[in-house]
């Protein structure tokens, strides 16, 4: 049996993320069909596939949002029932789920993503400039101060990514980040990522096209009606034709297709 590296403890050892046989559905539409997911620590992973396949609900699942109706979840190493230690994930849905139409400052939200680190619910020094780093990484802290409503789509999708940053996640999750924001955000989305990678943040994203977030991304896994179709490098490495049902836009693709659109609960 091959042993162990030096110094690594047995929580590094065990996968971030292990999904096996997983079943899900959302009341009487099965939409998850014994899934099989594991996100090793230090992986970028991308999830994708074609409106409806489950790549939403695989993430949900994962965060507890969507319960199994079949299979194992871990998280850690840890049963996902018996979790309790959700400050190591920080969460980012599609930006049209959360925090519209918020009466509440920049700051103010993301300094909600830093309430699981804080002791008593009670910000301190240390907190306060984790959100401020936050802040700086995803290029926001010159709004800091101004409401939320003020944003454009591409701000707003910044704030909700600082918020998850601001805890200081060890696994990022990340559904839809890159969906209906400009080019100039994307890319500083793109630089906010290579950053906590290089921090050494573990991330599970979904996707509709890899984008500027294709140098990053480790694996590739494909769903088609709920099933795993391809576990492996991303389709620009493999041709995206070899793919069974992969029909996203790429962008090295016809650019005159018309990108499929993601809804809460695909």
């Amino acid at each position: 049996m091959a042993r162990r590296a030096e110094g690594r403890s047995d929580d590094e050892d065990r996968p971030v993320v292990s999904l096996r046989g997983a079943s899900a559905s959302l009341g009487a539409r099965p939409v998850l069909r014994k899934v099989d997911l594991t996100v090793r620590r230090g992986e970028v992973v991308a999830l994708l596939g074609a409106n409806g396949s489950g790549k939403s609900t695989a993430v949900r699942a994962v965060v507890g949002q969507v319960p199994l109706t079949g299979g194992e979840l871990e998280l850690f190493g840890t049963e996902g029932r018996r979790f309790r230690d959700w400050a190591r994930i920080g969460y980012v849905p599609q930006r049209t789920t959360a925090a519209s139409g918020v009466p509440a400052t920049v700051r103010e939200v993301v300094s909600a993503g830093r309430l699981s680190r804080a002791g008593l619910g009670v910000l301190r020094r240390a907190d306060w400039a984790a959100v401020d780093r936050a802040l700086e990484l995803v290029g926001m802290a010159d709004r800091a101060k101004d409401s939320v409503n003020a944003l454009s789509g591409g701000q707003h999708q910044r704030v909700l990514i600082a918020r998850a940053l601001a805890a200081e996640p060890e696994l990022l999750i990340m559904d839809e980040p890159m969906a209906g924001v400009d080019h100039a955000s994307q890319e500083v989305l793109a630089a906010t990522l290579r950053e906590a990678v290089s921090g050494g943040a573990t991330v599970l994203l979904v996707l509709h096209e890899l984008g500027p977030l294709e140098p990053l991304i480790d694996r590739a896994v494909v769903l088609r009606d709920g099933c795993v179709v391809h576990d492996g490098p991303p389709p620009q490495a493999v041709g995206q034709h070899a793919l069974p049902g992969h029909d996203h836009v790429h962008p090295h693709a016809d650019t005159t297709a018309e990108p499929i659109r993601t809804g809460l609960l695909t």
